[in-house]
């Protein structure tokens, strides 16, 4: 209990708070951050900001797929995200025929709104601070248990939730509540909601008009409700306004979202592991992107059914890469080091703290030691042969089949429904392709696995290519049409691609229980004590808890930056660098020709900045966000939207272990390029019509 207490005081005091560094927990807005926020600039006061009595800011913020942010921007349910958090989505409703993705599209009114088959977005209802009645508790799951079952008789239909923050040192129960019929509205062509591509990834200046528009439907009272024809648009509690004013060096600008995962609290060694960890992942990545990137770009086809997979392989590889890089020019394993040290002698010079806390940072390196070559080979194995599309096939029949045999169907009726559910899986699936990526994959495997992990007898000197080729050859999950031909899961036994995902899935098996079963609760322990023992060392100083797809709230101003000696980045781009970075050969790079007209036309309307009369494109807030803040609203002092958080910046790619307060910005795009070409290319003015303007 005294340690409980000790935690909860170093929460509670009034911490001399940065205001561009954290991801501020929002019930504790109040007794943080009060003070900070004012004094930075903020209009608003923590309740309004966020509150579980009254309407409030948080009520127009949603987790958009499990995986991003969005906000409404609408009293009808209209949402505004980014165009990478779109992506899947949009990608699955394109075919040849109505290339949504590469063409883009308009709805101009809500009969057009297409629905978007297993897309939700959540709404965050409360947050409750339970700490006490959990660490008191002797079965601490029972306890959590206990706590959810009341919040769910308490908040029918709602997802009820008991989180850790802190590393576990402090509970939350959280309240969400999920919509389910959410339908795409619009989106530029990819060639502007991805401008740039991976060469700009993770890059300023930057010119992307990354966004995407949907709307959530309801049922006739407003509660979530599975799709159907009657459901209405969505009343929100709160929806945004639009600032037209536009952004100036040093404005006071705000995100509210929902930030992955960040790593401020894990030791030297564990952060030296994921970067070994990460290395594994970029050179299997390479091999892979690069035939895929090849193949798009040969083939407008392949480049549709590969579109999606390729983004989403390709944003990991290049974060992981910028990281190794800041690591290393940023000392950031050094001065972890140090701070390690520091810490483990304010513990050693008190008796009472060395019995609290033991020694958590060795104890933590004695865990990494014990499973790094586990997970290395688990990467290793997951990024190279089990990557082989024709491989995850034969898994996912697998799957599917023995779930429905799990839910009682018998064999054939269940094979008869895995092969159902496994269309859509071909719909995207190029077999050329994937047949060159099988032969460098496997390749890649053999030249950096140990031997005792080689996937069959003779691997050493097997002739991967015929080895490949047999295998395409021979296997009937090359296409749908084999696959349905196929009469029962007992006839592809022995499949070739069968025995190799068997091959695969025994060696894996070898390390999954060191990882995620056979975890000695030591390293858990220790884990908890390295953040409560951090906490109460820097008591007085600002501390906020890792992300963790919470929604968090992160405060700052509009700044520029200086990544190096005699280089200083203005804090805003305009339309002129589209014109200048537009290039018909590359498709990274590609303006289509409708915006190209409007560009050199200048007609940007009420649109263009007020003081130098241009489009402004995107601007740089130096606010703390990681991944899942992508679609995340840029807000004004008032609360009003200025523009959406869509990315990083190179220099500090470092910034989910230790925040770089020169260096680190949030790359926005501005709300008022959005809006122009909603209105100027789209020519959809049913969008800006129930958007609410503020000058």
């Amino acid at each position: 209990m005294k340690r409980i207490l000790t935690i909860l005081a170093a929460l509670a005091i009034s911490f001399t708070a940065v205001a561009d560094e954290g991801m501020w927990l929002l019930p504790l807005l109040k007794q943080l951050n009060g003070k900070d926020l004012k004094a930075a600039g903020c209009k608003l006061s923590p309740d309004e900001i966020y509150s579980i009595n009254k309407t409030s800011l948080k009520d127009a913020i949603v987790h958009f797929g499990g995986g991003c942010t969005a906000e409404m921007i609408s009293e009808k349910g209209l949402l505004v995200t980014n165009h990478h958090c779109g992506y899947s989505s949009i990608h699955a409703l394109s075919s040849d025929e109505h290339n949504y993705l590469m063409d883009g599209y308009w709805a101009k009114n809500l009969k057009e709104e297409i629905p978007c088959p297993g897309l939700t977005v959540t709404f965050l209802v409360s947050m409750e601070d339970v700490t006490k009645a959990i660490e008191e508790a002797t079965d601490k799951q029972a306890a959590e248990d206990t706590l959810e079952k009341a919040a769910q008789e308490a908040n029918p239909g709602c997802r009820i939730q008991v989180t850790g923050f802190y590393n576990d040192n402090v509970h939350y129960l959280i309240v969400y509540r999920t919509y389910e019929d959410v339908r795409f509205v619009g989106a530029p062509p990819a060639s502007m909601g991805k401008f740039g591509g991976e060469t700009d990834n993770w890059m300023w200046p930057r010119h992307t008009c990354d966004f995407s528009m949907f709307r959530v439907y309801a049922g006739k009272d407003n509660l979530p409700a599975a799709y159907s024809e009657d459901n209405v648009p969505y009343k929100p509690a709160k929806s945004l306004k639009v600032s037209l004013k536009g952004v100036q060096e040093g404005d006071y600008a705000m995100v509210m979202g929902y930030p992955g995962r960040t790593q401020r609290y894990q030791t030297a060694e564990q952060l030296k592991q994921m970067i070994q960890i990460n290395r594994i992942r970029i050179d299997a990545r390479t091999v892979r992107q690069d035939l895929m990137w090849e193949a798009m770009c040969a083939d407008p086809s392949v480049q549709l059914k590969y579109a999606d997979t390729y983004a989403g392989s390709a944003n990991g590889w290049k974060k992981w890469q910028g990281e190794e890089l800041a690591f290393e020019a940023l000392n950031i394993i050094g001065r972890e080091e140090e701070k390690e040290a520091s810490l483990k002698a304010w513990i050693e010079a008190d008796p009472a703290r060395k019995a609290k806390y033991g020694d958590p940072v060795a104890v933590l390196a004695k865990k990494v030691a014990g499973e790094t070559e586990a997970k290395k080979a688990f990467t290793l194995l997951t990024e190279a042969p089990y990557s082989i599309e024709l491989v995850q096939l034969a898994g996912g029949v697998s799957g599917l089949y023995g779930r429905a045999l799990r839910g009682g169907q018998d064999s054939l009726a269940a094979f008869e429904s895995a092969k159902a559910q496994m269309k859509e899986e071909y719909d995207n699936y190029v077999v050329e392709l994937d047949r060159k990526e099988a032969v460098a994959l496997l390749e890649f495997y053999r030249k950096n696995a140990k031997p005792e992990d080689y996937l069959w007898e003779g691997f050493a000197e097997a002739d991967i290519p015929a080895y490949v080729e047999d295998l395409f050859g021979r296997s009937a999950f090359t296409s749908f049409e084999k696959l349905s031909a196929a009469p029962s899961f007992a006839a592809l036994d022995d499949d070739p691609v069968v025995l190799l995902y068997k091959n695969i899935y025994e060696v894996i098996m070898k390390y999954v229980p060191a990882i995620y079963y056979n975890v000695d609760p030591s390293g858990k322990r220790a884990s908890k004590n390295f953040a409560a023992a951090l906490m109460e060392w820097q008591k007085g100083k600002a501390m906020y808890p890792d992300a963790n797809s919470t929604m968090r709230l992160t405060y700052g101003h509009v700044l520029p930056y200086s990544p190096k000696d005699a280089l200083k980045y203005e804090y805003f781009t305009t339309s002129a660098g589209l014109l200048e970075k537009e290039d018909p050969s590359n498709p990274e790079f590609i303006l289509p020709a409708g915006i190209k007209d409007l560009l050199l036309a200048g007609d940007f309307g009420r649109w263009a900045d007020k003081k130098d009369g241009k489009l402004h494109t995107c601007f740089l807030t130096n606010n703390d966000i990681t991944g899942g803040n992508s679609g995340s609203p840029v807000l004004d002092a008032k609360g009003n939207l200025i523009g959406l958080a869509f990315d990083g910046n190179w220099e500090s790619m470092s910034s989910d272990v230790m925040f770089e307060p020169d260096l680190q910005r949030c790359i926005c795009v501005d709300i008022r390029y959005v809006l122009w070409l909603v209105e100027k290319y789209g020519k959809a003015d049913n969008i800006i019509g129930e958007i609410t303007y503020v000058k």
